[in-house]
């Protein structure tokens, strides 16, 4: 028999039994270990029992590392920041660990290539724009959060007596078995890459130390580094710590998402505009909606449930509702509000065009009255290049006030921007407006 807390208080008692009312509702609160498996996050864990038992029954603290390869946070950061929301909702407190070291070499998972080489000075501006962006999505007041930087303890590292503590405990043959290393293997892995593992694994015997950190989240492609990790603490110290890695945000084909034509989806408004950032959710595949809202949004699973019950075009009520959920959280509701009236203006009436994505051009950059159509489309970065604007417009994918581009020779005249702009359809889906400047 399950006996609930608080139970006895909501019935009367009688001949020394308690006797529930007739009409009794109960709440049963899902613990945040549940609710991360039923949203599909969990992929591995390395002591699942314990694992359940720390998250729904103790407040322990957790790291996961972002190595700042670029000055913005992408899609793919943001499925790890609303694993460390949940987390953090539930008690527990998060370690932003931000890789002013381990960025210096950069993680070999899942590249043929190595990482462009990084200059110390880049990385500390990128790891600014991680804090600033981060700070919106968790909080890190009053000690809820913790924001810590490897290159504290990496950075002057004595190297001897490093492999002495640290490297004597890794099996070479291991480490190239692992799965973060198949792809490089194939085309040539440095030592320099060898020993990123190694510095991750020391990142969370370091973070035990400093923190009592007890486990260590990352994607689905993390698991081996993590493992690492794990090892590392049980043989060093003596003690059981764990590792929970969560599924890696793909498409319905396996592929990751958080592409497009134009590069990353970023969660910088000025490397993706929150036009563009909303419209990316709302155009997903019918087969993500689901999946994306579980893993991207706060929504109740009941309501989700709901939303899985639509079917055909009524599936462009969930996308909306994804990409406006999505959207509020990393830009803010106001702009979240403009994007889906823009949107729903230009998808509707087609009026309003004031919330969409704009560039500029000037008088200066008409050569007797025109502007040429590839040069347009470079600028505003519809395209990366005029040969691939030339192709997209021989096979139709450019209209210019919803009159197809006939040829990439096309010239734009001063007199099409007499209302002060014209309105450039790439596809069917992405709308830009050219404004020219007086």
């Amino acid at each position: 028999m399950r006996w609930y807390r608080g139970f006895s208080a909501l019935c009367t008692k009688a001949g020394g039994f308690f006797i529930a009312p007739e009409k009794l509702e109960v709440t049963v609160t899902m613990g945040v270990f549940e609710e991360l498996k039923a949203r599909g996050l969990i992929a591995q864990m390395t002591d699942e029992e314990k694992i359940r038992d720390l998250l729904d029954n103790h407040k322990i603290k957790f790291y996961i590392g972002f190595d700042p390869t670029a000055d913005s946070l992408h899609v793919g950061h943001f499925l790890q920041i609303m694993v460390m929301a949940h987390m953090q909702r539930a008690g527990h407190v998060p370690i932003a660990l931000f890789g002013g070291g381990t960025g210096m070499i950069g993680d070999p998972s899942g590249k043929t290539d190595m990482r462009k080489m990084l200059t110390p000075e880049e990385i500390n501006h990128n790891i600014e724009c991680f804090k600033r962006q981060m700070s919106r999505l968790v909080d890190f007041s009053d000690g809820k959060a913790i924001m810590a930087n490897n290159g504290d303890w990496l950075l002057n590292l004595n190297y001897i007596k490093f492999l002495r503590d640290v490297g004597v405990h890794f099996s070479v043959n291991r480490m190239l078995a692992a799965e973060c290393y198949k792809q490089r293997l194939e085309r040539g892995l440095s030592f320099f890459e060898l020993n990123y593992m190694i510095m991750q694994s020391y990142d969370f015997l370091e973070l035990n130390h400093r923190y009592d950190c007890q486990m260590e989240l990352g994607g689905d492609d993390q698991w081996s580094n993590i493992i690492g990790g794990v090892e590392l603490i049980r043989r060093k110290e003596g003690k059981d710590v764990y590792g929970m890695t969560f599924a890696l945000l793909t498409n319905s084909e396996g592929k990751k998402m958080g592409k497009t034509e134009r590069g990353a989806v970023w969660l910088d408004p000025n490397k993706t505009s929150p036009f563009d950032f909303y419209q990316y959710w709302r155009n997903i595949g019918d087969a993500d909606v689901i999946k994306c809202l579980k893993f991207l949004t706060f929504l109740p699973l009941e309501e989700i449930q709901e939303l899985e019950k639509l079917e055909g075009g009524e599936l462009n009520k969930a996308k909306e509702i994804l990409a406006y959920e999505v959207t509020k959280s990393i830009h803010g509701e106001e702009e979240a509000k403009k994007a889906q009236e823009g949107a729903r203006a230009l998808f509707g009436a087609g009026t309003n065009t004031e919330h969409m994505p704009t560039t500029e051009i000037s008088e200066n950059d008409f050569t007797n009255g025109e502007i040429g159509l590839l040069d347009v489309l470079v600028k505003t970065k519809l395209v990366p290049s005029k040969g691939e604007g030339r192709r997209l417009v021989e096979q139709g994918g450019i209209s210019i006030d919803d009159v197809k581009a006939a040829s990439g020779t096309l010239k734009l005249t001063m007199e099409q921007f007499e209302k002060g702009y014209v309105i450039i359809k790439k596809g069917k889906k992405v709308f830009h407006k050219v404004v020219l400047t007086k």
